[in-house]
């Protein structure tokens, strides 16, 4: 299956269209050659919406900002209290 299909060769070739999609490929929709729809496994998906409401969290955004910037500080186990 190609990467781009028109939504008349993603309809007629429908099953290979979703094992794309199953085998992590991203296949594009297209109508009239201009992008509609992108063809994504479950998994992808929902890796992709984790992310972006992981996203939407003030405190883990900064978290992981101060981290880059190294400002990170690491502890020991034993130290966290019972």
């Amino acid at each position: 299956m190609k990467s781009t299909v028109s939504v008349s060769e993603g309809q007629n070739n429908f099953p290979a269209l979703i094992r794309a999609a199953e085998s992590g490929r991203v296949v594009t929709v297209t109508r009239h050659e201009a992008p509609v729809a992108c063809v994504v496994s479950y998994e992808r998906m929902a890796a992709v919406a984790e992310t972006l409401e992981l996203l939407t969290d003030p405190e883990l955004v900064k978290a992981v900002s101060d981290h880059r910037a190294g400002r990170t500080v690491f502890g020991k186990l034993d130290d966290i209290p019972e």
